[in-house]
């Protein structure tokens, strides 16, 4: 599917556009003055807070897993997949099990 490029606009829409813009009370323009009292947020935040906000993904995991290449018979991988998110854990879990038995 081809993206359309949507042409120029004119300047009567662009006006229109702009006073729907200047009337919105949920976004008012930020003047001048607002503008030079604003400070970063590692300023004005609890340290502890700004830390908090400000970290990326989930937290790492204590035991940290091993990333391996395993060659599976189809229909397990299909049964497993079926069986909805979190498939991989479990198959983890059943393979934990499998060797507490062995051992």
């Amino acid at each position: 599917m081809t993206k359309r490029k949507a042409g120029p606009i004119s300047d009567a829409e662009e006006a229109r556009i702009q006073a729907a813009i200047a009337c919105d009370p949920d976004a008012p323009e930020v003047t001048d003055e607002q503008a030079a009292q604003m400070r970063p947020a590692s300023e004005v935040l609890d340290p502890a807070l700004f830390a908090r906000l400000t970290q990326r993904g989930r937290p790492r995991s204590e035991t940290r897993k091993k990333l391996v290449t395993l060659r599976l018979p189809p229909d397990v991988i299909a049964g497993y997949q079926a069986t909805g998110p979190g498939w991989q854990v479990r198959m983890g879990e059943v393979l934990a099990a499998g060797l507490k038995r062995t051992a």
